[in-house]
């Protein structure tokens, strides 16, 4: 990686534009995908950490941004606030699902009802730079290279997994709000032609009637204790603001010694020096081409091991170490999830300075009724936590893009509280103020203020940084150096893109 002044890297990017229509992965529209590209030959965390918060991603070196109100399917970027999370009836339901099969060994019917966390789209754009001088930018990352940083240790996370997590009323998760709302009202309805009996008590309401039955419960309790006291006949107040049970808990939840099954989750830096890395490669390869073959129904020469190694391997970030990081890094890695020693899924995810990012997952085929995508989007948040006490800044998790108008898709949003990316001004907004808008258009400004725009504008395109020749230099110096040369248009659209951060931090390639 090419090095600055006081050991800061580089990042080294070539900009592709955006004027040609790809296959939709989601709509299959053969060309109504369109989106900008940049091939990234190598790129620091906070880079990327800038540029996914104005719309980017990627997919290997790839990195793309979709073009929002030309493309089919807007992918509207989408975070969800780790720390203040708080698992679904439904994702508890999963949990259980999870609990009972490591348990006892149970196996659910019927297909997986989450989706993975497939955040890419195959067609995003071009594979490789198309005018790239490959000589040049590895001679000038050559040239300046210093020393390496030290490699990034892994961690093993061992758990007998997962926890009991449904309510006492699971028969109930089945049933929407609505349902079971009308079904308690037409069990309490008088019957025809009886009016009230005024003889009867009046009716309470159930809630009412839980709270005293807990109150003479503790009644009871303190007497068979010997507790002279007694209780207030007002329900107490800690019923009223008992904290919800966090998901560490019913993640963590213990399990019998004598499991069905045993769960273990690693987490392994993408790095082929690493021998937790290179030892289980084989078996990822593998696993991968299975899982795209029988889920997405991909030709066994899609999914190669070169495919493997370009889609899921092959990434433009350089691991980091900070101070004020966490313990494992930042960078690129592979959180893999063994079932009784041998490697059942895995999420591919970047570490980031402000987020963990969900970049793509996988999973045995054998094991689709447990909801592993649902599954593992848990375990990202609850790792998330755990990276935030080390690191207080790192407390966001990024789910990829939120594509309102692809049904399948909508499932990212229920991982709440979370907010979509406003494609204009990126600003953050709730996504319960977003869905309504997305209702009526697939394209939406969710920022309210009319005379709010991108306050990280680069005004002066001279400023943005290039790499030309192995020499780092203003956009300003290399047209006195090419003069005559007519792709300020590019690069200022370019500019305007990545905003004015990474414009004076990043080289843009020119030849």
């Amino acid at each position: 990686m090419l090095k600055m002044a006081g050991n800061k890297s580089y990042t080294i990017v070539e900009y592709f534009g955006g004027d040609c229509g790809y296959r939709c992965g989601y709509c299959k529209n053969d060309e109504g995908n369109f989106s900008h590209g940049m091939w990234s030959h190598t790129m620091t965390v906070q880079d990327y950490q800038d540029l996914i918060d104005r719309g980017w991603r990627r997919s290997g070196k790839y990195v793309y941004k979709p073009k929002m109100n030309k493309t089919c399917c807007p992918q509207y970027t989408i975070r969800c606030h780790a720390l203040k999370f708080q698992p679904s009836k439904s994702h508890k339901k999963i949990l259980k699902k999870i609990s009972k099969f490591i348990s006892k060994g149970e196996l659910p019917k019927g297909q997986d009802d989450g989706e993975p966390m497939d955040s890419v789209c195959d067609e995003a754009g071009p594979r490789e730079p198309s005018n790239v001088c490959h000589s040049e930018v590895k001679c000038a990352a050559i040239t300046d290279i210093q020393k390496e940083l030290p490699e990034c240790p892994a961690i093993t996370e061992v758990q007998k997994d997962v926890a009991d997590a449904a309510p006492a009323d699971s028969a109930t998760l089945r049933k929407d709000p609505v349902s079971v709302a009308d079904e308690r009202t037409t069990a309490a309805a008088p019957k025809p032609g009886m009016g009230a009996d005024p003889g009867r008590p009046p009716c309470r309401k159930a809630k009412d009637l839980r709270k005293e039955r807990r109150l003479q419960k503790e009644q009871i309790r303190q007497h068979a204790d010997g507790d002279s006291s007694i209780a207030s006949p007002t329900p107490p107040t800690a019923v009223q603001t008992k904290q919800p049970k966090p998901l560490e808990d019913f993640i963590n939840e213990s399990l019998p010694d004598n499991s069905s099954h045993c769960l273990e989750v690693r987490l392994v830096p993408v790095n082929f020096e690493d021998p937790q890395f290179t030892a289980s490669y084989q078996q990822s390869v593998a696993l991968y081409a299975r899982y795209q073959m029988a889920i997405h129904g991909d030709d066994p020469s899609e999914c190669s091991e070169s495919e493997f190694r370009r889609f899921l391997c092959d990434s433009p970030l350089e691991a980091e170490h900070s101070p004020d990081g966490p313990e494992v890094g930042y960078g690129s890695f592979h959180q893999q999830y063994w079932l009784d020693g041998r490697i059942v899924a895995v999420g591919v995810i970047d570490i980031l300075p402000t987020c963990v990012s969900s970049v793509y997952f996988y999973y045995h085929p054998d094991f689709a009724s447990l909801s592993l995508g649902s599954y593992s989007a848990l375990r990202e948040i609850a790792f998330t936590r755990q990276l935030q006490k080390q690191s207080p800044k790192l407390s966001y998790y990024y789910l990829g893009f939120y594509i309102h108008s692809c049904p399948k898709m909508r499932y990212k949003g229920q991982y709440r509280p979370s907010d979509l990316l406003c494609p204009e001004t990126y600003a953050w907004v709730s996504i319960e103020q977003c869905v309504p808008q997305l209702e009526n258009s697939r394209y939406a400004r969710f920022n309210q203020d009319p005379d709010a725009g991108d306050a990280r504008v680069l005004k002066d395109v001279g400023r943005a940084l290039v790499l030309y020749r192995r020499a780092v230099m203003p956009y300003a110096a290399y047209t006195r150096k090419r003069k005559g040369t007519s792709d300020e248009t590019e690069v200022q659209q370019y500019a305007d893109l990545v905003g004015q951060d990474c414009a004076e931090r990043i080289l843009l390639y020119r030849s």
